[in-house]
C-alpha cells in the first residue's frame, strides 16, 4: 500500500523550534520524528511513500532524500503554501495512485502494528460503500472530548441507534482512504478533512478501530520533550498521552 505523511504544516504551537527546522525533523529519542514513521512504514511493507511539503520544504527533502536508506521510495508533493490536510491529500492524488491508500499525520508517534492496521483497513474496505477505515485512540488529556463515536467497527453520528452506548475516541490523525473521497477537492484548492470524514459519517461510509496502544500528537514542546525523554529511557509513550 502507498502511504502519505503529512509533513507541510507551519507547527505554529512549536515555535520558536519550527522557525528554523519543519516539524518532522524534530528529534525525539535520537531521530526526527518522521524517521520513526518512515521505519514503521517500511517494517510494514509500505515500500513507496508520498510526503508534502510547504514550511522549510528543502529542508525535508534534503534530509530524506529518495528514501533509499530505509529501504523505500519517497515521492515529493511540493505545495509552496500549505493546503490544509485534504488540500495536501488531493493534490497529491496523483502520485497516490487509484486504491486506497494510507495517510499519516508527520507530527504523531505510536507503536501500531501498521502491517496489521492495513489488513483490517482493507477487510474494512472490501465493503464497496465503505470509503475510509480510521485510527482512534482514548481521548488525551489536551482533548477530552474526542471527535468520534464507534460503535461494532462503524463511526456514528450521536443520532444513530445505539449510539448511546457508543464511546467517543480521538482520530489519531492515521487513516487508509478510497482516493474518491477527494472528488470533489479542486487540486490546490486549501481543504480541511474533517468535513469529508464527517460527510462520510453520516452516509454510512466510515469505518474505525481503536488502537489501545501508545500514541502521541507532538502538538506542544513539552509533549515532544515528553517523548524524547521516554524513547531515550527504553520505555514506551503512555498510550493517548
Amino acid at each position: 500500500m502507498i502511504a502519505m505523511i503529512l509533513a507541510a504544516g507551519r507547527g505554529e504551537r512549536m515555535r520558536p523550534l519550527t522557525d528554523r527546522l519543519p516539524k518532522p525533523l524534530l528529534d525525539a529519542g535520537g531521530q526526527p520524528l518522521v524517521v520513526h514513521l518512515i521505519e514503521a512504514l517500511a517494517a510494514a511493507g509500505c515500500r513507496r511513500l508520498v510526503i508534502n511539503t510547504a514550511h522549510l520544504g528543502a529542508m525535508l527533502e534534503e534530509a530524506l532524500g529518495d528514501g533509499r536508506r530505509w529501504g523505500v521510495r519517497i515521492d515529493w508533493s511540493r505545495e509552496g503554501t500549505a493546503l490544509e490536510t485534504a488540500g495536501g491529500i488531493a493534490l497529491a492524488r496523483p502520485l497516490l495512485g487509484r486504491d486506497p491508500f494510507l495517510v499519516v499525520n508527520g507530527d504523531v508517534w505510536t507503536d501500531l502494528a501498521f502491517a496489521s492496521f492495513i489488513e483490517r483497513a482493507h477487510a474494512a474496505l472490501s465493503d464497496p460503500a465503505r470509503d475510509a477505515h480510521l485510527l482512534l485512540v482514548d481521548n488525551p488529556p489536551h482533548h477530552p472530548a474526542g471527535d468520534f463515536r464507534l460503535l461494532d467497527g462503524r463511526v456514528v453520528d450521536d443520532d444513530t441507534a445505539g449510539a448511546a452506548r457508543a464511546p467517543k475516541f480521538t482520530f489519531a490523525g492515521i487513516g487508509v482512504y478510497r482516493p474518491r473521497l477527494f472528488d470533489a477537492i479542486v487540486p490546490g484548492a486549501r481543504a480541511p478533512l474533517a468535513p469529508l470524514l464527517f460527510d462520510a459519517r453520516t452516509r454510512g461510509a466510515l469505518s474505525g478501530e481503536r488502537h489501545g496502544g501508545a500514541w502521541m500528537d507532538i502538538g506542544t514542546p513539552q509533549r515532544l520533550d515528553e517523548l524524547d525523554r521516554r524513547l531515550r529511557r527504553g520505555r514506551p509513550a503512555s498510550p493517548s498521552l
